[in-house]
């Protein structure tokens, strides 16, 4: 029920715009999490009504927003480092997570596939 996309090739510095799309009911908390290769899947940046929460490592870099009206959330990624590298996932859950357990995975209902992103020169 839900689908990322946005992923691909880019440049140290740049930037890119991941989607997220949901079909078939509107949901309350939305979450991005990554896993690169080689490790564990980590919370990037989780959205809730009236609250938003970012690891550290992207404060400042990378932006989550959303469209309640088309069911649908996205992960704008500025100045773009080759440590981002890996593959975003989206979740979602029909609870308002507080905003301390956005990182946790077992906190959401629904997945989406991942989308690559690769920084790289």
């Amino acid at each position: 029920q839900l689908q990322a996309s946005g992923g691909g090739l880019v440049q140290p510095g740049g930037s890119l715009r991941l989607s997220c799309e949901a079909s078939g009911r509107t949901f309350s908390t939305y979450a991005w999490f990554r896993q690169a290769p080689g490790r564990e899947r980590e919370f990037v940046a989780g959205s809730r009504p009236g609250g938003k929460n970012y690891r550290s490592s992207v404060k400042g870099r990378f932006t989550i927003s959303r469209d309640n009206a088309n069911n649908a959330m996205y992960l704008q990624m500025d100045s773009l480092k080759p440590e981002d590298t890996a593959a975003y996932y989206c979740a979602a859950t029909s609870r308002t997570l507080i905003l301390s357990s956005m990182g946790s995975e077992d906190a959401y209902d629904y997945w989406g596939q991942g989308t690559l992103v690769t920084v790289s020169s």
